[in-house]
């Protein structure tokens, strides 16, 4: 494994009275990605932000934008987060009966395309569109809320689509989000992940943001 860890601030936790003033400390602490968790409250139970909340943190940030769609028929709203300014689309494989089609769609819009799949579902339904894929993720929680507890169970799950990744000599990242800490990241890495979204972890670090991201990028292993 070459790659360099990526530390993905999910802004889920974030304060959004101090969104901009917290994207910057980010970015200044060295993450290397945002993450902004898109609900519709029909996939997930939870509802939270839109295009618009991406178009701010686009204004406030030069980091690339890792958006990830957890809603239905997310097809239909791709534009609009490529116009707001993603960087990223991942999409979920339970929610796009046309996942080729969903991939190629991102691709187009000028998006780096990404696949993801809840923790009951297995990793082979993701193998038909590995190679599309610029990114996937493993859900180390089940998708909805932030400060959930990690399902270690996942880890194996991250190792097979490592696997199933080197196979294909695929260049994309695998990432993971979920219960991410300084103490469970080390365990995603060894399965092969390279890229981790964290909220709670960075966000409501008792010692503040910079604090959060430090502790995560010094305990890769």
């Amino acid at each position: 494994m070459t790659k360099n860890i990526i530390i993905a601030p999910s802004i889920l936790s974030a304060d959004f009275l101090r969104l901009g003033a917290q994207l910057a400390e980010c970015e200044a602490a060295g993450a290397d990605w945002i993450h902004v968790d898109v609900m519709d409250g029909r996939f997930v139970p939870n509802i939270s932000m839109g295009p618009v909340i991406v178009e701010a943190c686009r204004r406030a940030t030069s980091l690339p934008l890792d958006v990830h769609l957890m809603i239905e028929q997310p097809e239909r709203h791709l534009e609009a987060f490529a116009r707001a300014g993603a960087s990223h689309l991942t999409v979920h494989v339970e929610t796009c009966p046309h996942l080729h089609r969903t991939l190629q769609q991102i691709r187009e819009l000028g998006c780096k395309a990404g696949v993801t799949l809840n923790p009951g579902t297995p990793a082979a339904a993701i193998q038909p569109v590995l190679h599309l894929a610029d990114l996937v993720l493993v859900m180390s929680v089940n998708p909805g809320f932030s400060g959930q507890a990690f399902l270690s169970e996942t880890a194996a799950k991250a190792a097979e689509l490592r696997a199933m990744l080197d196979a294909i000599n695929s260049p994309a990242w695998l990432e993971v989000d979920g219960g991410i800490s300084a103490e469970t990241l080390p365990q995603m890495r060894r399965a092969g992940a390279d890229a981790f979204v964290a909220a709670s972890a960075i966000f409501k670090h008792p010692a503040g943001i910079t604090k959060g991201i430090q502790a995560l990028k010094h305990h890769q292993f």
